[in-house]
């Protein structure tokens, strides 16, 4: 079989391995944009020796493409079978194309093949995994390039300790991912620079997220529509600059991983894959408490707004306004979901028009007089019912009086 290349999953993206021209036929047949892989990495995974050398250098002849798998990229490699391997969370396929076949086609064997060397499955599955983190890090650059005011600049213009300090601590991490660049790998004496680093991140991470608790906290303790009117258009732009240093948390915490994966690499390559999947686990659990908290501040905005609906006639200029900010407030926590991989419901609240407002309220009360008109003339009839039993009653019992007046005159005439 020719044109041998390698696919290899981790559910976030799919490594393809093989002679540079194969790869390229391959990506660009199945319509897939793609990142060099950066798989010249892993030549420290194998240590020493001949055979160890041997490895290293057919891994540097391979040339590695990372694809972040969506759902349309999914479908596409799906055909393939990928097969789950003993490496965790790793399946893997190889494919070839004969000279005389248009389609790639799925093989058993190949030369070279991946699963045959469990040191090199679980090093490309390390480096995808940075590939991954490296992909979300630029996802976040791009979503902070949307926001109204640059994160820096929100940062600076804080004078807390917390976020100076990690202020710092981004000029350091910045500077190890340059040195890393240059040298290919990261030192001890690179990788000591940032050991600090998580918790320092961490911190920074755990006072954002109190700071957006609190101004959830602020829309539920506000009741009245004029107060809660003020509050939203303040919370809004703040709600925002949290996000932004949410997200450049999360952007750090990845760089620091793709360091620390590198060093693990460089210095304990056995316990690369077990790394990894703690690192994985580690992100899940920041994603899913960052999750949590803004999802309640989504709740009381959306609750904010079904307030502002409600009073919609009492207040026909600031209920709309409340809708509209609390709108803006869940569209950004939305978009902020999605560069990092958060899934979340989008819903918006609809700002009811004063007239339609009115017109339900006329609908209501058209509604309840009909039932009124009703229940009146029901009980009217009921009453009238009522009124001529009562009569029929009072009508029998004069009669039979009457009766018995003219029976006791009439027998009172014959004993005289």
């Amino acid at each position: 079989m020719d044109n041998e290349i390698q696919l290899i999953s981790d559910t976030d993206g799919l490594a393809v391995i093989g002679n540079a021209t194969d790869v390229e036929r391959f990506l660009v047949s199945e319509g897939l944009p793609s990142k060099d892989l950066g798989i010249h990495r892993l030549k420290s995974v194998f240590g020493t020796g001949a055979a160890a050398i041997q490895a290293g250098s057919e891994i540097a002849a391979d040339s590695g493409r990372w694809v972040k798998l969506t759902k349309e990229s999914a479908e596409r490699v799906k055909k393939y079978g990928l097969m789950k391997t003993k490496t965790p969370g790793i399946s893997h396929a190889m494919v070839g194309k004969p000279g005389s076949i248009k389609n790639w086609l799925q093989i058993e064997k190949g030369v070279g093949s991946f699963l045959t060397n469990p040191a090199r499955l679980a090093g490309v599955a390390g480096v995808m995994a940075q590939s991954s983190m490296q992909q979300t890090m630029d996802e976040i650059t791009d979503y902070l390039a949307t926001i109204d005011k640059k994160v820096d600049d929100v940062l600076r213009a804080q004078k807390d300790a917390v976020l100076s300090r990690m202020i710092g601590m981004d000029l350091v991490i910045e500077e190890t991912m340059t040195i890393r660049e240059q040298v290919g790998r990261v030192s001890e004496v690179t990788w000591s620079k940032v050991q600090t680093a998580p918790t320092t991140i961490a911190e920074t991470q755990a006072y954002a997220l109190r700071q957006i608790d609190a101004l959830a906290q602020r829309l539920e303790s506000t009741p009245k529509i004029g107060d809660l009117s003020a509050a939203v258009r303040e919370v809004e732009p703040k709600v925002r600059e949290w996000l932004a240093v949410l997200a450049r948390c999360v952007q750090l915490q990845n760089a620091v991983a793709v360091l620390e994966l590198d060093r693990v690499l460089d210095a304990h390559p056995d316990q690369l894959d077990q790394h990894r999947l703690g690192l994985r686990a580690a992100r899940q659990n920041r994603l899913d408490l960052i999750s949590r908290s803004t999802e309640r501040l989504v709740g009381r905005m959306r609750a904010a707004a079904d307030a502002a609906n409600s009073k919609v006639l009492l207040h026909p200029t600031k209920s709309p306004a409340v809708v509209q900010s609390s709108n803006h407030v869940v569209t950004g926590v939305h978009d902020f979901h999605a560069r990092l991989g958060i899934e979340s419901g989008r819903q918006s609240s609809e700002a009811r028009r004063w007239v339609e407002a009115a017109a339900e309220v006329k609908d209501k009360a058209l509604e309840t007089g009909a039932k009124g008109v009703s229940a009146a003339r029901s009980l009217g009839n009921e009453t009238l019912d009522r009124a001529s039993s009562v009569k029929g009653r009072l009508s029998s019992e004069i009669a039979e009086r009457a009766r018995r007046l003219r029976r006791d005159e009439e027998e009172g005439g014959k004993e005289s």
